[in-house]
């Protein structure tokens, strides 16, 4: 397995592939850990996540770093991802008890109570673009849960793995407990297969989510699958334009576009089109481009060159069909595998920028008569993650927001995960939810207590 930096395409580093004999015996140690982790009183294991915040916040410099090396995130933002992760870890370092509390419940015992077990070990299957976060959003509730974890991260973040085997091993966790893997993709399914998995979590693309889903169901074991996204931001008449357009520059360019919950697809009253079009491609027009080490720098180079010819492809296919190029749509000439910030305005249904997910830096504008079809046009993809809405009228936005097919809706906001929220989504986009009090209760069994039945 190779770690390149994408800015340059220079080799960081090489790495074996895990042989099978170190695969066995890390689940095995993983089931013999978890075995007594379970039975650790929950205080104890949330205390866990408090050392694991610690190692995270001590050594925040250089693990934003290692990220921005390997996947290109600008060093901003990689930083900002690794507080994100420490603040997970203190949510559920101090919510986890009152979550996993057994619950009295109403029935025909004298005593009835619903008890939350852990499932065992649980395989995550984790992406590039947010290699520490998407780990971390799994791990603390799992490991909080009283449950163990096997990680198989993305191939091109090798280094992210193994820097969070060793932070988790430094916060003091059981031998064992936790294990990330370098196997290939190939391995997935053998792993999915063994008895010493108890459940899967995937974070990734549709397509791999419908495999990872038939093969865990076909053996009957629980799964959240995190997928793709397409996700619309519709801005109405009435809607502050200066902000809407600012947010949107943020929504969509951040992390160089490659989020399942970038908005993909702004969708504007054609009243107000013009002049929001006017602002978003004034602001996208001022990111900086280069160096992602360098804090001054907005727009760092996508993850892999393949993930930039594919967008190219998108967003010259989305022109030739009748797409107005307004900023971007070009590769430029040098080292890395760069993307500028590309705008294209009156994409339809029909092009490729509105029917397939974008993952990087280029924006469709979508130009709407009225209210009834942006909310059509927002729920016209087979995808259903996150939607922004933006309009000074909330009581008309409440009303909305129950129509868009979506698992989360934000008005006059940015989509974000946040620990204290539910996250995940609906159609192609997945089932499931992370984070919150729904995300720790996903892998664990809701047990039926009932003392002296009537």
């Amino acid at each position: 397995m190779r770690s390149v930096n994408p800015a340059t395409g220079e080799e960081l580093a090489r790495f074996e592939a895990a042989a099978p004999a170190e695969v066995d015996a890390a689940l095995t140690a993983a089931v013999a850990a978890q075995a007594l982790w379970r039975l650790k009183p929950v205080e104890e294991r949330a205390a866990l996540l408090g050392s694991v915040a610690d190692v995270l916040r001590r050594e925040r410099a250089q693990l934003a770093r290692l990220i921005t090396l390997e996947m290109g995130k600008p060093i901003i933002e990689a930083e900002a991802e690794i507080e994100k992760c420490a603040a997970n870890c203190d949510y559920y370092a101090g919510r986890a008890p009152a979550f996993l509390a057994d619950q009295a419940s109403e029935g025909s015992a004298q005593e009835n109570a619903v008890i939350f077990d852990p499932l065992g070990v649980v395989l995550a299957i984790m992406p590039w673009n947010f290699p520490f976060w998407q780990v971390f959003r799994f791990l603390a509730p799992a490991l909080a849960a009283g449950n163990g974890a096997v990680l198989k991260h993305a191939a091109n973040v090798p280094q992210c793995a193994l820097a969070i085997d060793r932070v988790v091993r430094d916060a003091g966790a059981p031998q064992g407990l936790f294990r990330a893997l370098l196997v290939p993709s190939g391995e997935v399914e053998r792993l999915i297969a063994d008895d010493r998995i108890a459940a899967v979590t995937l974070t990734g693309s549709t397509e791999v989510g419908r495999k990872v889903a038939a093969q865990a169901g076909g053996l009957i074991k629980k799964q959240v699958l995190e997928l793709g996204g397409s996700d619309p931001f519709l801005v109405l008449a009435d809607a502050d334009l200066e902000k809407a357009a600012a947010a949107g520059v943020k929504a969509r360019y951040a992390n160089a576009g490659q989020s399942c919950i970038d908005a993909k697809r702004f969708i504007v009253i054609e009243s107000v089109a013009d002049r929001f079009t006017e602002l978003f491609v004034a602001k996208a027009r001022d990111l900086t481009m280069g160096d992602p080490l360098q804090k001054e720098t907005g727009i760092g180079p996508l993850a892999r060159a393949d993930l930039r010819d594919t967008l190219h492809r998108q967003v010259q296919e989305t022109v030739e069909a009748g797409g107005r190029l307004l900023l971007g749509g070009t590769i430029p000439d040098g080292p890395g595998a760069f993307y500028p910030p590309t705008v294209v305005d009156r994409v339809t249904p029909q092009m490729a920028m509105f029917a397939e997910e974008t993952f990087g830096p280029a924006a469709a504008i979508v130009r709407a008569r009225d209210e009834e079809e942006a909310i059509a046009l927002a729920n016209g993809t087979s995808f259903g993650l996150g939607a922004s809405l933006w309009t000074r009228d909330l009581e008309k936005a409440r009303q909305l927001a129950r129509r868009i097919e979506a698992g989360s809706v934000f008005v006059n906001a940015i989509v974000a995960s946040d620990p204290r929220l539910p996250f995940g989504g609906v159609k192609r986009s997945g089932y499931g939810r992370e984070l919150s009090v729904f995300g720790i209760r996903e892998f664990v069994n809701v047990k039926t207590l009932c003392v002296n039945p009537g």
